[in-house]
């Protein structure tokens, strides 16, 4: 059996990857990238994959059994296109199954909606194109925080429009597990996956980064006019636009959902205190 991952150089492509080795054999196991050097310190076989060239991908599934097909960083519209060019390069090619990584959200009512919806697309596309399939949701991953930490220090708050609403975070090591177990086993065929932990509010994240980390962190909420303003100023109008509308829509309880970590992995999501512990001890802080 050969199990293909797409953008296998990106964070959780990589770490999908690794996790599946640690299952399989590495032998099993091709990365796609659309640059191939930034994958070959995977020690696995590497191809060349690039979402928006379809050729790309009909030698790439070669062979092929089953894809995890990582939801593209592109403009929304394009990426259902691209995500297309996957599944057909899978049809044409024999390929059994395809493990989707989408998300939670709401196709509908924040700045973040139109990205929600084009994975909605997707596995729309998914579900009618014939092949057996699985879908993931991912939560929010709680990463990007511990990232941002040295900046929460210096300001002395975690800061955003979220309120008090609920998000069910994840890791990008716990989702890596979920995968692999989707992957590999045919009970999940055929399901679609909340793959989340617990849901938290924006005070309990502070907590629970002071807990580890030993910090003073505070929660400031503020509106979502007055957050999305800050955001497009410190990262320009797309991205700020988009990570304003990741916040409206926790304020707004879309990524308050039950989650189905334990049916796709077969245990319990580890405890948010535990992946940050596991983040610190594993990055270094200045």
């Amino acid at each position: 059996m050969k199990i293909a991952v797409t953008s296998a150089s990106g964070q959780l492509g990589s770490a999908i990857v690794k996790q599946l080795i640690q299952e399989i054999s590495s032998d099993q196991v091709i990365a796609i990238a659309r640059t191939p050097e930034k994958a070959k310190h995977l020690g696995v076989e590497v191809r060349i994959g690039d979402y928006n060239n379809r050729e790309d991908f009909n030698s790439a599934l070669k062979g092929v059994d089953i894809v995890l097909l990582v939801s593209g960083m592109d403009d929304p519209q394009k990426r259902i296109q691209q995500h297309r060019n996957v599944i057909d390069a899978a049809k044409q090619n024999g390929v059994k199954k395809i493990v989707y990584t989408s998300i939670i959200g709401d196709s509908e009512n924040t700045a973040f909606s139109h990205v929600v919806k084009s994975n909605r697309q997707t596995e729309e596309d998914l579900k009618n194109s014939g092949l057996v399939w699985v879908i993931g949701r991912n939560g929010i991953y709680i990463e990007p925080d511990l990232e941002f930490i040295d900046t929460y220090i210096k300001e002395g708050e975690i800061r955003n429009c979220a309120q008090t609403g609920k998000c069910g975070y994840t890791s990008r090591p716990e989702l890596a597990y979920a995968y692999a177990q989707m992957l590999l086993h045919s009970k999940h065929n055929g399901k679609t996956y909340n793959l989340i932990g617990e849901a938290i509010t924006q005070s309990e994240l502070a907590t629970y980064i002071n807990t580890v980390y030993n910090t003073d962190l505070k929660y400031t909420s503020v509106s979502v006019e007055e957050y999305k303003k800050e955001r497009q100023h410190a990262l320009g109008e797309f991205i700020g636009t988009i990570i304003s509308g990741i916040y409206e829509g926790i304020k707004n309880g879309v990524n308050n959902v039950p989650s189905d970590y334990e049916k796709a992995a077969g245990r319990p999501h580890k405890s948010h205190i535990d992946s940050i512990k596991d983040y610190k001890s594993n990055h270094t802080t200045s």
